[in-house]
């Protein structure tokens, strides 16, 4: 029999450590998600022991992310989303502009060239999809007013990241001062064909997914087959996500909301969020034992100061550029500090940012370590920014 085999060591090993670490957290009264960040740490390339394939666990993890985003789009239907684009559009993009310049600040500060600021900039803007919606999950506010404006921000969030992740290689020679920059029509053609590809994506699933997913579901209820009707749940899930990568060049995360949001026109979709529940949970555990292994543990020694700032940038700035923009809108102060805490942390799309721009010479490995290490941090923080929330929140609310 094959020994080398990295891909059940890397789950076995995730899982076990996660397990282990989780329930000693829990024991000490920490979310057990500290855990499973811990766990990736002792696991990951920067420890001696045990290390698990640092290739392979960020694709499992974005199986999780596939997952939860599906079952979030089972909850969320699109008069939803437009309910809230009058609030979500504006804020998101006036937020992710503050989060930016900060981060470009702080570069500038620092003596890095704009190009690296502009790329370490817009990995502080974006949200985890993961940490958002699990924590929205556990405080039960996923399907409230408060959850759905959230939902709202983040879609919109993915879909700049999205284009950002498209129009970046165009300037990459500009932006490091190579070749001059495209010129207006090779820009307006690129975000033409990209928006294009979305709509394509969107009109797809609207007008021939609408009608085909709800009534293959209903077709695989008449045969009685639990098992059989599992498996179509998650072949559809990961079916259109990566079809939508592949074909459309949309996110993973995208594909599989808009999936979900399709799925909800069934009358079985409630049974099919159940179906894929255990294996959301699992895979998304996997995502923040990856998170943990990005993270190498002396980045929080030799660079502190730095660090410390941009975890500010992320946990404060962030917030406070929230919560002010919530509040223009006439939100309530418990609405608004909701959202803020919600957004204070950086995730999956960050470390894709960071990724890219390392490969295409905009940003310097000590960037990339300190976006890891700021996302790892903010994570840890986001309890304690959501429990200060609700207590200022509960305040608010005493005093009215």
């Amino acid at each position: 029999m094959p020994h080398d085999t990295p891909l059940i060591t890397t789950i076995v090993g995730g899982l076990v450590f996660a397990f282990a670490l989780g329930a000693l957290a829990l024991r000490l009264k920490l979310p057990p998600l500290v855990g499973y960040l811990t766990a990736g740490i002792l696991v990951g390339p920067f420890t001696p022991g045990f290390q698990a394939d640092t290739a392979l666990a960020p694709e499992l993890a974005e199986l999780g992310v596939i997952l939860l985003m599906f079952g979030v789009g089972q909850h969320f239907s699109i008069k939803d989303l437009m309910a809230v684009k009058s609030i979500a559009v504006p804020g998101a993009l006036a937020q992710i502009a503050v989060a930016t310049l900060l981060g470009m600040g702080l570069s500038h500060f620092l003596g890095w060239p704009p190009g690296e600021g502009l790329v370490f900039g817009l990995a502080l803007s974006v949200a985890s999809t993961v940490v958002l919606l699990r924590t929205l999950e556990e405080h039960g506010w996923l399907e409230t007013g408060d959850g759905k404006i959230a939902v709202g921000w983040l879609v919109v969030e993915d879909l700049v990241m999205v284009i950002t992740l498209v129009l970046l290689p165009a300037f990459a020679g500009a932006l490091s001062g190579g070749q001059a920059a495209p010129s207006w029509g090779q820009l307006g053609w690129v975000l033409a064909l990209t928006m294009a590809k979305v709509a394509a994506f969107v009109a797809l699933m609207l007008l021939v997914g609408r009608r085909f997913i709800p009534w293959m579901l209903e077709c695989i209820v008449h045969t009685g087959n639990r098992e059989l009707f599992r498996l179509g749940v998650l072949a559809t899930a990961l079916g259109v996500a990566y079809g939508a990568t592949q074909l459309f060049h949309i996110s993973f995360a995208l594909g599989a909301f808009f999936a979900g949001m399709v799925m909800a026109e069934s009358p079985f979709s409630h049974r099919a969020a159940e179906e894929s529940l255990p294996l959301r949970e699992a895979f998304a555990v996997l995502f923040f034992v990856s998170v943990g292994m990005l993270l190498d543990p002396e980045v929080l020694l030799k660079d502190t100061p730095v660090l410390i700032a941009t975890v500010l940038i992320i946990v404060a700035g962030k917030s406070l550029a929230a919560y002010g923009i919530v509040r223009l809108f006439r939100r309530s102060r418990a609405t608004s500090l909701r959202i803020a805490a919600s957004l204070s942390q950086i995730g999956e799309f960050s470390f894709i940012l960071a990724g890219l721009g390392m490969s295409l010479g905009l940003l310097s490995a000590r960037g990339q370590a300190l976006i890891l290490a700021g996302a790892i941090v903010s994570i840890l923080l986001n309890p304690m920014m959501f429990a200060l929330a609700e207590r200022q929140a509960a305040r608010f609310a005493a005093r009215a």
